[in-house]
């Protein structure tokens, strides 16, 4: 067959209200042009076109839907193509919002949980150190690295460091130009010694590190003084990532399925953490290329997505990695834009679903060196959960989906502005107050708002146990197009003028994502022959936990009834860990090591979690007597 070789035409597509301007080959989608145009718009599905999060309205122009139909002059973006010139307006509810990052300013880091200096004493990762290396002479003609080498030896007792090619390059000239005299920085990780630079001393002894939680839905970094172990400032935002979907899952397709996806989702993580390390250089007036090493932590597939390592195998059976022990590499391999040989360190994984910010959280919230019998669970779009004490660590993670990140949800949304995060329901009335992220009128509602809305209906009356709503004397349970439906904002005081609601289908959808973590928490205690009240106390991290309500999540059927006095809320564990990497060589040592300790339970082997699953699809459980303190 001859090939036509008739050029690809192309149109325009101008976005408003931000007026930018992009060009696209004809057949392309609105959301591809969304991201050409650097514009993120919310699609939990990854342009599957199964949440509808993308919806844009087209001003003029010729468009092409790809079967999903458009109403009141809304589209679907990631189902729109061009075929012809475009204008179209994305509204801010479409947009990705900056979420409601952790970053742990209502505690001290280091007294809130286990002292960390006193379990990890300050030997940080990267250090600097001044050398004055005696000249070579007719007498003592040996080389200028031997004699660099000897000199830093007899300085630190450091052994066996080799330089790199580009070192010795400049090394004479380096020795020369400065009388030979030398500022030294290096790193230590494990047996590993490496050299990052090697320069004139100019009274400059500032010396950074960043801390970095890669988190599915945020990042968070703290600015680290490696000289003092003094966390000077912090940042957060979402993860860029977030545009191409919600949860690691559909990460995973996006790599497998795009020509590009894997360097497109490796470059959204990177260009995220760089955004907040430039926001946190600038802050500070200090200099970029003085980030002389990176610690970080993250899921199993966070962390291959980080390295540009390809994840696909981690989705399908047997659920392999492909690495778990991350090689420690330089900034400029990854494109940091820190110091183009600042070591980078990963915390390795435990399994596909068991990632390095577990191993980094066990870490630090001391459970390894403890008797009691601790549970740690991570609650994201994965249940990540940790159960043990000094003596053994099982560990589990359940795919509670993203749910609570708002995905699948009618009106759901992240704890972003304007989203409900709590909720009080009259028992008489049925009347609904609740409060908004940013104090302003409600534009959806986020997880723990959901979790709220969950209990406080079941506590109403609104539903019955198995999350059926009832009809019930108020304007507020109506049937609606897709089923019945219980209003929580009507539209005269929410933010689009549209009421927010929660439906029964959303009301399964929770029912399915709760039911998830606690069959988790029932599959490793059976693991080890337990029942829940043998569990002394529950560290719950992450974002999402540190602002659940755990009265109403046990009330749920969530997480155990054991007694709230036996929770405590650990804040971002992850980040904490990666701050003990960055300032602790013994804890980098003490990861490793955890990190083959932890013995992991595939969930998806054998009935029992499918058992589990089904006997906690109910408010709060089929066995009531699981939850004593919850009324029938």
């Amino acid at each position: 067959m001859k090939r036509s070789n008739a050029p690809v035409q192309r149109y325009n597509i101008l976005f408003q209200p931000d007026n930018i301007l992009v060009e696209v080959d004809a057949g392309v989608d609105l959301l591809t042009g969304a991201r050409k145009a650097n514009i993120e718009i919310q699609c939990s599905c990854g342009g599957g076109g199964t949440c509808g999060k993308c919806l844009l309205r087209v001003v003029s122009g010729s468009i092409k839907s790809k079967g999903h139909s458009t109403r009141d002059g809304w589209s679907v973006a990631c189902q729109t193509c061009v075929a012809g010139d475009v204008v179209v307006e994305i509204p801010a509810s479409s947009r990705v919002a900056s979420s409601q990052v952790l970053l742990d300013d209502h505690c001290d880091m280091l007294t809130d949980g286990p002292d960390l200096q006193s379990a990890f004493p300050f030997d940080p990762l990267c250090k600097k150190v001044t050398l004055q290396i005696p000249p070579p002479s007719i007498v003592d003609p040996s080389s200028d690295a031997s004699r660099m080498l000897f000199a830093l030896q007899k300085a630190t007792g450091l052994k066996n460091v080799q330089l790199e090619l580009e070192q010795v390059r400049t090394l004479a000239e380096t020795l020369r130009g400065c009388n030979w005299c030398i500022d030294v920085t290096y790193a230590s990780v494990g047996e590993a010694v490496r050299i990052i630079s090697i320069d004139a001393p100019n009274g400059n002894s500032r010396l950074w590190g960043i801390a970095v939680d890669i988190g599915t839905t945020t990042v968070v970094v703290y600015l680290v003084d490696l000289l003092s172990g003094a966390v000077t400032g912090k940042a957060g935002t979402h993860n860029k990532q977030a545009q191409f979907g919600d949860d690691v899952i559909s990460r995973i397709i996006y790599t497998d399925e795009e020509t590009d996806g894997l360097e497109v989702l490796q470059q959204a993580v990177v260009d995220t953490i760089n955004g907040l390390i430039a926001t946190l250089v600038a802050k500070y007036r200090i200099e970029a290329s003085d980030i002389r090493a990176v610690v970080a932590a993250g899921n199993t597939t966070m962390a291959h997505l980080f390295f540009g390592i390809d994840p696909r195998y981690i989705r399908l059976e047997p659920y392999v990695p492909a690495v778990s022990q991350f090689p420690v590499v330089k900034a400029r391999e990854l494109g940091l834009k820190v110091h183009s040989e600042a070591v980078v360190y990963n915390f390795p994984a435990v399994a596909s679903y068991v990632g390095g910010d577990i191993v980094a959280g066990t870490l630090v919230n001391g459970m390894a060196e403890e008797d009691a019998v601790t549970l740690f669970i991570d609650i994201g779009t994965n249940g990540e959960m940790v159960l043990g004490n000094k003596e053994w660590l099982v560990s589990c993670s359940c795919s509670a989906g993203p749910a609570f990140e708002g995905a699948g949800i009618t009106n759901g949304m992240r704890a972003t502005q304007g989203a409900i995060e709590r909720v009080v329901i009259d028992k008489k009335t049925y009347e609904v107050t609740y409060s908004v992220i940013g104090q302003g009128r409600p534009l959806g509602i986020c997880g723990s708002g959901l979790i709220d809305a969950l209990a406080e209906m079941r506590e109403a009356g609104v539903i019955d146990r198995a999350g059926k709503m009832q009809e019930l004397p108020t304007p507020r349970i109506r049937k609606a197009e897709d089923g019945i439906e219980f209003v929580l904002a009507w539209a005269d005081e929410a933010d689009r003028g549209l009421d927010v609601v929660i439906t029964e289908a959303d009301v399964k959808n929770l029912l399915r994502a709760k039911g998830a973590v606690y069959a988790g928490v029932r599959c490793l205690l059976k693991t080890v022959n337990m029942e829940q009240s043998d569990i002394e106390q529950i560290y719950i991290a992450g974002g999402f936990g540190s602002y659940l309500n755990i009265a109403d999540a046990v009330e749920i059927g969530m997480l155990p009834d054991i007694g709230t006095a036996k929770y405590q809320f650990f804040g971002n564990a992850s980040v904490k860990g990666a701050y003990a990497a960055l300032t602790a060589a013994s804890a980098i040592k003490a990861a490793g090591k955890l990190a083959e300790h932890i013995t992991y339970v595939e969930l998806s082997a054998g009935n029992v979690f499918m058992e589990e699953f089904i006997s906690a699809l109910f408010l709060p459980h089929t066995d009531l007597s699981l939850f004593p303190s919850v009324g029938s």
